[in-house]
């Protein structure tokens, strides 16, 4: 095993182990097919099907989970590709397998699925798993329409492969010569590093360079988003909810006024957003900030962070939750449970899989040394504690958790970092740096991403309207909204008609109204990571048993239990209240 590599031997000890549990898998949609016509038999029919299918799943998710990071390792081998597409189809068949059961768990009928839930133990960790089905049974279609559902996600799959093999294998990255005579093949991850370097023309020239390559295949990407919307919408009349937007939501019980309070409190706190630019502009010396001057720190540092520095960074920034988190993250570390750097063909970007119940979370990284991947480190690690605590803690079937509550922990871990990270910072310059950082996360991931969420909205309303959309009418929409945000006509920051294409390079926007979760996150994470530095009684332990909780209840409902309500403005204005503090710190200390 190389250094920084992940171990998947964890999860199979060979591609012949994967081989043999893939072919076991194939025999399980027939396992629970059995059980079709016979779960109004009794309680004891309807535990025996609900834990066949279950257990079924736990080996999906592991056979697909493996074969999905074996791919992602290098995405130019067609072998794992292949591997990740077989077991893509296992997972249709078995799904088409499991559609009988939510129509005959309503055939049966919601009291006396509750009184045998009541009556037989056997059914209790299914509880709110039935609970979900009998609240959706306005939207849940006859046995033989639920499988013509599970059989068309053969081809609804089909956008975001394709974006996918396009966007991280297939476009062809140009080089960029930098102002000191270097040049860099610019892919996703050189871009997302060299749009903070110092020079300003070299940013500008990393900018030009890099959307040129994306605007030379908007028509592509935009065939596959308008698809991928038109898909959502297919979704979203076939079980007869109003719009693609509830039928989203719905899935994890969300009511819809969350979203829509986040986008109008956004809005609302735009002003807030432009003090920040213009406090940029000053720091950076800048008359007009424009787009490429939004991702250089406040203040330049030459520090970097070597990995094992990152890791105790993180490491000792998670002591305050106590010795559990301590020790999850040192198993983590010390193991191989992480793939930590960039490699031509690998994955771009940062994610966290937690899907491997029996074995342990992994972590891909594209870890280059820089604060950002520091954080990112903890965003990461956050997400692993989440799964490592809740696949301890529940059943399999209540150990998956909701985006909702996934980045609470994500962005928590992140507010710890950055008090670790002030608290040893020995000057005011190292301190606005480490402010400003802060300041630039919170624009990122509340402003950013409500921003991708608002645009996400308008895309499908306009296809709900009868709107066909190509990737010119994606840009032109883009552009709106991306120079609204950021005060274009008030000459705030200026947009250049180059860089509205932005909206091609924005994976999410194939996982269908994702993103807002970002931002309800760090306003809901801003408060409760404010009760734990603050040595609030309980706080702690408030926020670990919302992690362990999984997926038991229901995202919003586990949120309001740790005392946040995100279908009110309270927790937005609280997040924008913290943002004009920071900024009154940076702009006392440069005025000191």
């Amino acid at each position: 095993m190389s250094e920084g590599r992940w171990n998947l031997r964890d999860v199979y000890a060979s591609e012949q182990s994967w081989e043999d549990d893939l072919a076991l898998l194939a025999s399980a949609p027939g396992g629970v097919s059995a059980f079709r016509g016979k779960l109004n038999e009794g309680p004891k029919v309807l535990e025996a099907c609900l834990r066949t299918y279950q257990e079924s799943l736990k080996r999906f998710y592991q056979v697909s989970s493996y074969a999905s990071m074996r791919y992602h390792e290098d995405t130019r081998v067609g072998g794992t590709a292949e591997m990740e597409q077989r077991a893509r189809l296992v997972g249709t068949a078995l799904s088409e397998a499991a559609s009988f059961i939510d129509p005959e768990i309503l055939e049966i009928g919601e009291r006396t699925v509750r009184a045998w839930v009541e009556e037989y133990g056997g059914l209790e960790p299914y509880a709110h798993a039935l609970d979900d089905v009998l609240r959706r049974a306005a939207h849940t279609l006859t046995p033989g329409e639920e499988e013509i559902v599970a059989t068309a996600s053969l081809i609804t799959d089909a956008p975001y492969s394709v974006y996918g093999m396009l966007a991280n294998a297939d476009l062809p990255w140009p080089t960029v010569t930098l102002s000191d005579g270097s040049e860099v093949r610019l892919d996703q991850s050189a871009y997302t590093r060299l749009r903070a370097v110092p020079e300003r023309a070299d940013r500008e020239e990393v900018f030009r360079v890099f959307w040129d390559a994306w605007r030379g295949y908007a028509r592509t990407f935009g065939a596959t988003l308008y698809s991928q919307v038109k898909r959502d919408l297919f979704h979203a009349r076939v079980r007869r909810y109003p719009n693609s937007l509830a039928a989203a939501l719905d899935s994890d019980r969300i009511p819809e006024t969350v979203y829509r309070t986040l986008i109008s409190e956004a809005n609302r706190g735009l002003p807030v957003l432009h003090r920040y630019f213009r406090l940029r502009a000053r720091m950076l010396g800048i008359e007009q900030l424009r787009y490429h001057d939004i991702y250089p720190p406040l203040v330049a540092t030459d520090r970097s962070f070597g990995i094992d520095e990152a890791k105790s960074i993180v490491l000792e920034s998670a002591r305050i939750l106590g010795p559990a988190v301590v020790k999850v993250f040192a198993q983590g570390f010390t193991g191989d449970w992480m793939d930590v750097y960039p490699r031509e063909g690998k994955r771009p970007g940062a994610y966290m899989n937690g899907h491997v119940y029996d074995v342990h979370p992994f972590v891909l990284m594209n870890y280059n040394g820089n604060y950002e991947s520091v954080s990112t480190l903890a965003h990461e690690w956050g997400h692993a504690l989440h799964s490592q605590l809740a696949n301890e803690s529940q059943e399999f079937v209540n150990a998956g958790y909701s985006i909702f509550t996934a980045e609470v922990a994500s962005t928590f871990q992140e507010a710890l970092l950055l008090d670790r990270m002030l608290a040893d910072s020995d000057s005011n310059q190292e301190r606005i740096f480490f402010l400003g950082y802060a300041l630039e996360n919170l624009r990122g991931t509340f402003f950013r991403q409500t921003m991708f969420a608002e645009y996400e909205l308008a895309i499908h309303e306009a296809v709900e309207q009868g709107e066909a959309l190509s990737g010119d009418r994606l840009t032109e929409m883009y552009g709106e909204l991306l120079r609204r945000y950021h005060g274009h006509e008030e000459k705030v920051v200026e947009i250049d008609d180059a860089y509205t294409v932005e909206w091609a390079y924005i994976p999410h926007f194939y996982y269908e109204f994702y993103v807002y979760q970002y931002a309800t996150s760090v306003a809901a994470s801003a408060l409760l990571s404010e009760r734990v530095l603050a040595g609030e009684d309980g706080a702690v332990e408030d926020f670990l048993n919302l992690l362990r909780a999984g997926g038991s209840d229901f995202a919003y409902d586990l949120m309001k239990q740790a005392g946040i309500d995100l279908a009110t403005p309270e927790p937005y204005r609280a997040l924008l209240r913290r943002m004009e503090g920071i900024m009154d710190e940076i702009e006392a200390l440069l005025d000191s």
